[in-house]
This record gives C-alpha cells, sequence and structure tokens, in this order.
C-alpha cells in the first residue's frame, strides 16, 4: 500500500503574510499555522507583530516576526533579502494588507484615494514582484492576494477600495498570465462581510447590520476563522492547477440578487 500524502499539508513551507498581526490577516496565518507553515507576521507596528508572534508561539506554532512598511519598494527588498538570508526561501506569500477610508467621492481627498490605493493595491504589486524572483528560482510558489466583494461591486462613499480590489482582482490575473508557467499559483480570496475592526463600524449600525443579514442568504455575518479553509486549499499541493481564479468567502451574497 502506498503511503498516503496529505495534499493539504503545509509542512515544511514558509508563508509570509502582510498585514497579519490583527484580523483577516491574523486568522489567515493561524490557518497556515495550523496546517504545519512556519508563518512570517507583517505589518507597520513593530509591537503589533511582536505580540501576535509571542502569542502564535505560545499556542505552538512556528512564526516569526518582520515589521516594515509593504508600500516602500526599498523597504520590502530590504525584508524580503533578510528574510531569504535568515530563514530561507519564501513558498507562500499573502498580500492581506488592506484599509479603508470612507468618503463619498466629492469629499474624497486625494491623499486618502492614494493611499488607500498604496496600501491595497500597489503593496501587493510591490511584494509580488521582489517575492517572485526566489519563488522562480526555487521553481514553484504560492501568492494569494485578498481580494473582496468590492472587487466586483461598488457602494457609496468606498470608491477608493473598490477601485484597489477590483484592481488587485485584475493584477491576480496578471500574474497568472506572466508566471503561471513557472509553476506559481496566483489566486484571490474574495471575503464578503466579516466581523473585523475595519467592519465594526458597520457591523454596531444596526440598520447597516439588518441590510448585510438579510442580503447575504446565510443571515450573517462571516468570522475571520471561516477565511482559514480557502487559504490552506490555495497555499497547499491541493491547488496546483488552480490559477487566476478568485474565490468568493461571501455566505452566497454574490449568488443572489
Amino acid at each position: 500500500m502506498s503511503e498516503f500524502k496529505n495534499p493539504f499539508s503545509l509542512e515544511g513551507k514558509t508563508a509570509l503574510i502582510t498585514g497579519s498581526y490583527r484580523g483577516l490577516g491574523l486568522s489567515i496565518a493561524t490557518g497556515l499555522a495550523e496546517a504545519g507553515a512556519r508563518v512570517l507576521i507583517n505589518g507597520r507596528s513593530s509591537e503589533g507583530v511582536e505580540a501576535a508572534v509571542i502569542d502564535l508561539r505560545k499556542k505552538g506554532f512556528n512564526a516569526d516576526g518582520f515589521a516594515f512598511d509593504i508600500t516602500d519598494a526599498e523597504a520590502v527588498e530590504t525584508s524580503i533579502t533578510r528574510i531569504r538570508k535568515e530563514i530561507g526561501p519564501i513558498d507562500i506569500l499573502v498580500n492581506s494588507a488592506g484599509i479603508q477610508k470612507r468618503n463619498p467621492i466629492l469629499d474624497m481627498s486625494v491623499e486618502d484615494f492614494r493611499e488607500v490605493l498604496d496600501v491595497n493595491l500597489t503593496s501587493a504589486f510591490i511584494m509580488s514582484k521582489t517575492v517572485a524572483v526566489g519563488m522562480i528560482e526555487q521553481g514553484f510558489g504560492k501568492i494569494i492576494n485578498v481580494c473582496s466583494l468590492m472587487s466586483h461591486l461598488a457602494r457609496p462613499t468606498i470608491a477608493n477600495y473598490s477601485a484597489a480590489k477590483g484592481g488587485l482582482h485584475m493584477l491576480t490575473k496578471s500574474m497568472t498570465g506572466e508566471w503561471a508557467a513557472k509553476n506559481i499559483q496566483i489566486n484571490g480570496i474574495g471575503p464578503g462581510y466579516f466581523e473585523t475592526d475595519l467592519t465594526r463600524p458597520l457591523k454596531e449600525n444596526p440598520e447597516f447590520d439588518g441590510w448585510i443579514c438579510g442580503r447575504t442568504p446565510a443571515g450573517r455575518w462571516g468570522q475571520p476563522e471561516e477565511l482559514k479553509g480557502v487559504a490552506v486549499f490555495l497555499a497547499s499541493d491541493a491547488s496546483t492547477f488552480v490559477n487566476g481564479q478568485l474565490i468568493m468567502v461571501d455566505g452566497g451574497l454574490m449568488a443572489v440578487v
């Protein structure tokens, strides 16, 4: 009898997750660690990164932290070089960093528009092109972009966020067109409405909360841990012929009108 190999195992793999010391990024990092990966926590806050690493290690996971600004190309290059020297090759990259700055378009400043695009979109371009060099050298890799419902839809007051997430969806396809032949799988995860610090103001608004629960076939908001499974799937050998896809995790919201 041949020995069974678990296609979802991430044993021996190293995963770098941006914006991962809290929220959905931390949940994804935890899921990858549970599947056996060594996880590298990232964020701008050294204190936040350190606290997340300590918590993961207390739970028995293999975790390290690297605080740097993912919108700064020079800082990214320096940090990725350091990671490859101190830790080794990066097998999995998850671009999960994101911010929102809500305002109607007529009231939205150019600065706020650019900042949201920089954090949600440009950073994924910088990170991916920097990490992909090593993935091409080693002959394999996984890139997961955390997109959104807003990669397909729009709502008032978040034109900057929708533009960024729509762009991230197309960047996922573009990277697939250039790197799939290098045995790199690039895919996206599209969360619906999840309970996080970012969405707390919406969740605490009774009218909006009622609208979301009524609009979503599952009848509720998503929980951060519900992103773990799809992240593990896309990071593992179970998805070696899945490329350029955006998998929605939205309780069915995109499936109905």
